[in-house]
């Protein structure tokens, strides 16, 4: 049984003990988790409180990344799938209900918007009776990554780096316990970087925010500051890679902090780190696997003492089917508790140091990091480098791929030892969470209330203070706390951001030019050209993605495999409405059309898709990949979608070779 946790109970908080001394205390335990309404992502934050997880990691969807209401057209079908829906101060009140912020370490997965999430935050604290100066956790606040790899920016570069240094400044003043960013080379590693690739572009955007935090603190408070920022990590499967990776990071930004800045206090120094463990290797096939990849990933972050992550967040093991259920985060959660409480792990000094293979390996990465950040440095720093580092990921990911799909890296139950018995954790009704199918229209109801309710005339004043704020340079925090309390909305800030810098298209990676990688195209590019003789003209694909996910890997990769295949490509990048696809369809007049959706939304924006292209008698066949459930896949055929693609349809040639078949005019008919 759950109780809630009220003001007056806030000293009956307890934490997991243990019977034998440790000599240090564990990490905090974490679960990234949030969606459908702010309620129900309470009830799961308390009945996880109640298990023993000891921080927060809160998931918000699309349309509060990215700045929108969740009434806001764009955010049609995108409410409450990937996250909570955090529209408002009401919103955030509901969020952290009977849950005292004072007492809890909260981290905040938000970028674009992450001035007003902390504002909603520090409101909602404010409101608990809360000293705020106490208030500990951290906002990731990295907009450099968002242009790399996970796409859930607003700004161009430049005012949304000032938005973050706004962030770091102000917590200095006011939330010293607070961290102002999670430098994310988390989703660095998902785009495909390599471990050096990973280092590199990380350190190279801490720098960019340290370059521009210079000019807003005393000299006198830019070390704390500093040693405030943290790093958000990924770690994958390649365990003594990744916890080599971990030292050189610790060694590496000791060594950047103490040469660049100056910095001589070891305690500043710090390389303070939370990590995520690998989603992208999680497999649809045979995906109890996933158990295991997901404690051996977690091991490279925890063995090592002096790289130890301050905090642990593990998926669950079914996260490539779908919404894990609360018992799937549960056992993840459970494999930190038995490696912190029933290991004695936490009874020894270093177990690495001075082990001759380790320090060939760190020393070997800190080399390449170290070559590869002079490049970025050469060319102005992270800002500047943004194209190129987008090309370099695409480039890599394509390669990482590459090697799985022709045998070199083994991935178990994917391309090597394939036989298996059906999975009964997979099967059967309940196997995988489903979103609420009225969440959308009860979130948009409370916010039309929300709406009537507040005093217009107070949320004219905050918005114009707001934007006298973003006018003058003056730091953002106070506007926004100031807009939270008088109950503007999320796309009410975010439309005033977006008046005032305007918004962005980052490079998508992909370059119209092919590759040198040759190997095992031949067949492909063979039919490629068949059907172009056929066609009188290049084989033309068009890929989109439609609403507001970022996740761009898949539609990158399938368009650089089809280029080099020799077909002519239109990808323009994310967070395109259906209507705009459309629209280009109309003009490229594509032979294949396809659709990359993996925020959970598949379904009301393929429809919303297939009626603008009846409207407009578009008849090519379509194409849709995603994290698809089977029923969904079923249903997606049904309205009319050409082919589905999921995680496990990792043969790009194979792919190929069905858009080639969909394109070709005279197809061999069935015997």
């Amino acid at each position: 049984m759950i109780f809630p946790i009220c003001h007056h109970q806030r000293n009956k908080i307890t934490r997991p003990t243990r019977e034998v001394p440790m000599s240090e205390k564990p990490w905090l335990f974490r679960t990234y988790a949030g969606h459908s309404t702010a309620a129900a992502s309470n009830a799961l934050y308390r009945t996880n409180l109640a298990k023993g997880q000891t921080g927060l990691s809160v998931a918000f969807d699309l349309p509060t990344q990215t700045g929108y209401d969740s009434d806001d057209p764009r955010s049609r079908g995108e409410v409450g799938k990937v996250g909570v829906p955090v529209a408002h101060l009401g919103d955030m009140r509901a969020l952290f209900q009977d849950i005292p912020l004072e007492q809890m370490n909260t981290s905040m997965t938000i970028n674009a918007t992450a001035p007003w999430l902390l504002a909603l935050y520090i409101a909602v604290a404010e409101e608990q009776g809360a000293d705020v100066s106490a208030l500990q956790g951290t906002v990731q606040n990295d907009i450099i990554k968002e242009y790399l790899s996970r796409g859930t920016y607003i700004l161009p570069p430049q005012p949304s780096l000032r938005l973050i240094t706004d962030v770091a400044a102000y917590t200095g003043k006011h939330l010293p316990k607070w961290n102002p960013m999670n430098v994310c080379s988390y989703h660095l590693q998902e785009a495909g970087a390599t471990p050096e690739q990973e280092l590199a572009f990380a350190l190279a955007t801490a720098c960019a925010v340290l370059d521009d935090l210079k000019v807003k603190v005393s000299p006198a408070d830019f070390p704390a500051m500093a040693g405030r920022m943290s790093f958000f990590v990924n770690a994958g499967i390649r365990f003594v890679t990744e916890l080599c990776k971990m030292r050189a990071f610790t060694a590496l930004w000791d060594e950047l902090l103490e040469t660049r800045y100056g910095i001589t206090d070891p305690k500043f120094r710090r390389f303070r780190y939370g990590v995520q463990v690998n989603s992208l290797g999680l497999t649809e096939q045979q995906p109890e696997n996933n158990v295991y990849r997901i404690l051996i990933e977690m091991l490279a972050v925890t063995l090592s003492k002096n790289a130890r992550a301050r905090a642990v967040q593990l998926p669950a093991w079914n996260e490539a089917l779908g919404l894990p259920r609360p018992f799937d985060q549960q056992w993840s959660l459970r494999m930190q508790q038995i490696l912190a409480y029933e290991t004695d792990l936490l009874e020894y000094d270093d177990l690495f140091d001075g082990n001759p293979a380790i320090d060939r390996k760190v020393d070997e990465l800190k080399k390449g990091a170290l070559e590869e950040l002079a490049h970025i440095d050469a060319m102005g720093g992270a800002v500047a480098a943004i194209a190129y580092m987008k090309g370099r990921l695409v480039e890599a990911n394509a390669e990482r791929l590459a090697r799985i799909e022709t045998g070199v890296t083994t991935v178990v139950g994917v391309n090597k030892f394939t036989t298996t018995e059906p999975s009964p954790l997979a099967t059967g009704e309940g196997a995988i969470m489903q979103a609420d199918p009225k969440a959308e229209a009860d979130q948009c109801a409370r916010l039309a209330e929300w709406r009537k309710q507040r005093d217009p005339a107070k949320v004219q004043e905050a918005l114009a203070a707001l934007r006298q704020a973003a006018q003058t340079g003056e730091n953002i925090m106070p506007a926004s706390i100031l807009c939270a309390k008088a109950g503007v909305t999320t796309g009410e800030w975010g439309n005033a951001m977006r008046a005032l810098y305007g918004e962005y298209r980052a490079p998508t990676g992909v370059s119209q030019n092919p590759s040198n990688r040759t190997e095992g195209l031949e067949p492909v590019r063979d039919a490629v050209a068949a059907v172009a003789t056929k066609l009188g003209r290049p084989l033309r694909l068009l890929l989109g993605k439609p609403g507001l996910d970022g996740h761009s890997n898949g539609a990158e990769q399938i368009a650089a495999r089809a280029r080099d295949c020799g077909m002519e490509i239109t990808y323009d990048g994310i967070r395109l409405t259906p209507q705009e696809i459309v629209s280009a369809a109309a003009e490229k007049q594509p032979d294949v059309i396809g659709l990359s959706i993996l925020s959970g939304s598949h379904i009301p924006l393929i429809r919303e898709t297939l009626d603008l292209m009846r409207d407009a008698n578009l008849t090519q066949p379509l194409v849709v990949g995603g994290i698809i459930p089977d029923e969904d896949a079923k249903q997606l055929r049904a309205m009319g979608v050409a082919q589905v693609y999921t995680p496990k349809d990792f043969q790009l040639n194979r792919i190929m070779l069905d858009l080639v078949a969909l394109a070709d005019p005279t197809p061999v008919a069935a015997e």
